[in-house]
This record gives C-alpha cells, structure tokens and sequence, in this order.
C-alpha cells in the first residue's frame, strides 16, 4: 500500500514544519519528510525579526519558543564610529520583544506543533525524486529510509528542502532572479552576558551579538567575500579567519569576547548566493531557501521562511478546498511571495555591497522600517489556515 496525502512536504525545518503545522490546523491529511532527525542543529542567523515573531505569536508559539529557553530581547544597540546608539523594541503588531533560539529547539518546536495538530513527520527519510503523472504535473515523492524505499502519493509537493533543494532540481524550477554572491559571514558561540542584541558597523565588515539559549550567544562577522576568501587562504581555518576579521572591528567587541568562554568552532559561509527560483508549477511549489536565498547579512531567513509557510499554506488550502483552482491558487502564491520578499531582497543586496559605513547605517534603517512595514501585513492577515 502507498500511503496518499493532500500534502507531502520535504524537508521539515522551519518552512517546512509551519508549512505542514498550518496546512493541518486546517484538517488537511499532510506528511513532513526529512533525513534528519529532531532535535537538530542546522546552519542558521538565528534572529527572529518582529516579522517573523508576529507569526510565532499569531501561531500561537511565541510563549513555547521563551519556555524553551530563548531570552526575551528587548533592547538593540548600534555600535558605530565609537557610538553607541541603544534602542527598546517598541510594543507594535502584539509583540514587544524578539528572540535568537537555536535551531536544535525552535525546529523541534515547530515540528512537534505539526504533529500536534495532526502531521505525520517522517524522520531518517530521504526522498531521491518527485513522481510525476502522464500530463507532467507532481503527484508524489519516492526516496529512502534505513529500513528500504519508499514510495507517497500526494496531491501536492512542497519542497522546503534547502537551497540545494531536491525537489527543486526534480521539477526543473528555474531560477528566475540572480544577484552577485560577494558575502562571508562567520559565527561561533560564546557564554556571557549578553544583555542586549547589539550591531557593530565599520568599513568593510558587520558584526554582531544575538543572545540565544543556554547564555550563550551566535556572535557573528560579514565581510565582502573576497576579503574573507584571502583571509582564509592565508590563515587556514575558519577559526583564525573570524579572529583577524574582528581585529578591524571596534574594539569594544573584542574586548566583550574577552570576558566571554567560547563554546563552539567557528563556521564560515563564503559566496552564499543571492537567487529567487519560480514559486510553483503543476503540483508542486517551493518554500524557505528552496525558493528564495538570501545572503544572511539582514538576518531574515527564518522570518522570510515563516511569512512564505503561511502564504502557501493558505493558497494550497484554497486550492484543496476547492475555493480557487490550482493555477490560480499557485499564481496567487508566487505574486505574494515576490511582492512581500521585494524591499528586504534589494536592501540585502545593496548592504552585502558594503557601502561606506554611514551608507551602511541608513541602509539599516530601512531595512529596519520595511520589516515594520512586513509586520503590519502579516499582523493583518486572516488566512483560514492559521487554524
């Protein structure tokens, strides 16, 4: 026997599990299907911007993600030019404050709520390809487990399986949009005190501090990818590389990692694209990274992953309700997507450029007044899949 599903789902990080966790809140028969299991670490930010802490609280989860261990953030300090600028997160949209959680408890927090509200989740699985039916459109998935094949029928295919998507490259989704890939970012994580997310701008080179659990916090630099690259080559390791890249950030910071034990190796991505794929296509779609990638220098991805989730979560439950028909439930998805991702996209573009510092710094303003802007749609939207 085959098992059939409304909606199969690949990957089951944080697109693809509030993907799966909406989509069944709705009453639909969904599966989430990932070769890893829970919890899990995974390459992340880790910030959450009031976008995407809005739709923790609309979801019902922002309380479960602080349980869990994640501070409360309520103040941002810029550090520029030996100032320091120090803001309180304002009370708008329902929330008052963001949060940085590690990806081993904010996935499995998502995943269990899709569980909850009925998913079936598929862990150690790996799916190899897309199954399609005599017309082309998507019907199903097939891949692998420990134990041997499988095979899932499925009246949709999601695939929220990463920028090297699998499900992508089966059904040919094409990139539609392309930006230079000219960023590095390096992390690691140190224990301290961390009162405050704070920012570091200079020339050449972001830096910050986003407190996550445990006491601990992802304390991460961005250079231009070229200066990374040279870095790396003459140092030898992503270790060496993150602490001559801080040498020309304000002091200040160093002196702050002084005082703090580091509790992690450091993890270097250089050159990470900038790409927008097509949405969707008969029978399938894409969401988070499998559809959209950003350099991680505006710290938006998993904001970017959860605004997409409920977008498509609420186009396919029209379509599988019958209310729109599939194209045009599609259509409708892919022009929100592209609409709601715009401003943030160019603004990423143009601070992984590295202007001159005080360009910088007004680039950040607006990126800071365009997730504003985000926050107030999505605080208004009433998708019959919030459940």
């Amino acid at each position: 026997m085959r098992p059939s599903f409304d909606v199969a789902i690949v990957g089951g990080r944080v697109a693809g599990a509030a993907t799966g966790m909406l989509l069944a809140r709705a009453g639909h028969r969904v599966v989430i299907i990932d070769r890893a299991t829970f919890p899990s670490d995974t390459l992340s930010t880790h910030a959450i911007a009031r976008t995407g802490v809005v739709q923790l609280h609309r979801w019902g989860l922002l309380d479960a993600v602080v349980e869990s261990g994640a501070p409360r953030i309520t103040d941002i300090v810029f550090h520029h030019g030996g100032e320091h600028i120090e803001r309180r997160i304002k009370d708008r949209f329902g929330v008052d404050f963001l949060v940085a959680p590690r990806r081993y408890a904010l996935d499995e927090l998502l995943v269990d709520a899709a569980r909850q509200a009925g998913a079936q989740v598929a862990t150690e699985s790996t799916v190899t390809d897309v199954i399609y039916d005599r017309t082309g459109r998507a019907v199903g998935v097939e891949g692998r487990t420990p134990s041997g094949r499988f095979h899932v029928d499925a009246r949709f295919v999601v695939g929220a399986d990463g920028l090297r998507s699998r499900v992508a490259r089966s059904v040919g989704a094409p990139v539609i949009e392309e930006h230079p890939a000219i960023g590095a970012t390096h992390y690691g994580y140190f224990r301290g005190a961390w009162p405050a997310m704070e920012y570091y701008i200079d020339d050449r080179a972001f830096a910050g501090i986003f407190p996550t659990h445990g006491g601990e916090a992802c304390v991460w630099v961005c250079t231009p990818a070229n200066l990374a690259q040279r870095t790396r080559r003459a140092l030898g390791s992503p270790q060496a590389t993150f602490d001559r890249l801080l040498q020309d950030i304000d002091g200040h910071l160093r002196r702050r990692l002084l005082d703090a034990r580091q509790t992690s190796p450091i993890r270097g991505v250089i050159a990470m694209p900038n790409l927008l794929r097509q949405a969707a296509g008969p029978g399938w779609a894409l969401v988070g990274d499998a559809g959209f990638h950003r350099d991680p220098i505006t710290g938006h991805g998993i904001s970017d992953a959860f605004r997409d989730a409920e977008l498509l979560a609420e186009a396919l439950d029209r379509s599988l309700r019958g209310d729109r028909p599939e194209a045009v439930a599609l259509a409708d998805y892919s022009q929100h997507r592209e609409a709601l991702l715009r401003e943030v996209f160019d603004l990423t573009n143009k601070l992984v450029a590295f202007p001159a510092p005080d360009r910088f710094l007004a680039l950040q303003k607006q990126l800071g007044q365009a997730i504003d802007h985000q926050a107030a749609q999505l605080a208004s939207l009433t998708p019959s899949a919030v459940g």
